[in-house]
């Protein structure tokens, strides 16, 4: 177990399996991983995930960002074009390698799959879902 996770560092691995396979956070890692580049807005997750309340998707994402599982990472300043967002979410090195280890990368392609089935996406979805990402995410 990396020590590079944040707050689940001294944590039984047993417990970080547990934090991140609780419902809401393990369906946003698997929007993260089903996402095309790995790297969904804000908003994305929140599409994704209409039972849950936009604050409690941040809450969760906060969470995994906090533990060291999940990364924000930004459009630089030169980068950024109105209308589309400059802010995304994946996964860290450490987090994958933890997932890898844990067997909870598994479903990783089959996650895509699904994703690319996905056809009633709302417009401003397919916006986002294609806008650029940082290059050295």
């Amino acid at each position: 177990m990396s020590a590079d996770l944040g707050t689940v560092e001294g944590m039984e691995i047993r417990e970080i399996v547990h934090f991140v396979t609780q419902q809401t956070r393990f369906a946003l890692l698997n929007n993260i991983l089903q996402h095309p580049e790995q790297l969904p807005s804000m908003y994305e997750l929140e599409e994704l995930n209409p039972s849950v309340s936009d604050a409690t998707v941040y809450k969760h994402i906060q969470k995994l960002i906090d533990s060291g599982i999940v990364k924000e990472v930004a459009l630089g300043d030169g980068q950024r074009r109105q209308g589309y967002p400059w802010k995304f979410y994946g996964l860290t090195e450490e987090g994958r390698k933890f997932l890898d280890e844990h067997n909870l990368l598994a479903a990783e392609e089959t996650l895509q799959q699904i994703y690319e089935t996905i056809s009633d996406k709302p417009e401003k979805m397919v916006k986002y879902e294609n806008a650029p990402r940082p290059d050295d995410a």
